[in-house]
């Protein structure tokens, strides 16, 4: 039976599992909340394959987490999950961190009619896409700034739930007006299970030469004013 490496690293949390070809999680670890993955990624994916009485040798395929999310920290899972691949000639299934959010929400709340995945951004902004149960995506992933009318065309629907990051931050904008708010719901690796697994049956791969994360916006580097003004002083 084939074995699948799952690793996300798209915010905080660092983590990583290993399922089967039909999407039973075998072992999963969270080894990190604080955003120190360069560190502890290897660590977890050592951690799963003992568990899992797994080889790295005996993978069948890498699955990650694709983004949206922390530049740095898709940066991390993307090129650690090619390098294994690359090193053990196995294809690579890439997962919208979204989609597995939303995942995740239909997992744990089993009335949730639409899942709105959520990532913080900065201020007001977040991350976003609906989903309905099957996984169809009824919004498409953007960036959006939050104010009173988002999802307006969604209100009239029932039980609809957001989760992720950047939920919690949007309740006292949007109230709870036909929505659910999910504030302990963040991508984890063993949620990525059942994707994984239906796309390394359909042969769903992406080029381990030349794919990289799915960043949404381009990072852009904060300059201290303290540097902006030495730099200044060289000139």
């Amino acid at each position: 039976m084939a074995r699948i490496l799952c690793i996300e690293t798209s915010g905080l949390t660092c983590s990583a599992a290993i399922c089967d070809d039909k999407g039973n999680v075998i072992s999963d670890t969270i080894i990190s909340d604080t955003g120190e993955h360069a560190k502890l990624l290897t660590t977890a994916i050592s951690n799963v394959a003992n568990n899992a009485n797994t080889p790295i040798s005996e993978l069948s395929a890498i699955a990650v987490s694709c983004g949206p999310g922390s530049y740095t920290g898709l940066r991390i899972g993307v090129s650690t999950a090619k390098g294994i691949c690359y090193a053990q000639n196995l294809p690579l299934i890439a997962i919208p961190t979204l989609q597995i959010i939303a995942t995740s929400i239909f997992e744990h709340q089993k009335d949730a009619s639409i899942a709105v995945p959520m990532i913080d951004a900065r201020r007001m902004e977040v991350y976003c896409a609906a989903y309905d149960r099957e996984l169809t995506e009824i919004i498409p992933t953007q960036a959006k700034i939050i104010d009173e009318n988002s999802f307006s065309d969604l209100r009239n629907k029932k039980n609809i739930h957001i989760a992720g990051s950047g939920a919690k931050k949007c309740l006292s904008t949007l109230g709870n007006n036909n929505i659910s708010f999910i504030d302990d719901i963040l991508p984890q690796a063993k949620e990525m299970s059942k994707l994984a697994a239906l796309k390394f049956e359909n042969k769903e791969f992406v080029d381990v030469a030349y794919y990289e994360p799915y960043y949404l916006k381009e990072y852009v580097a904060v300059v201290s004013k303290n540097k902006v003004l030495e730099q200044a002083l060289k000139r």
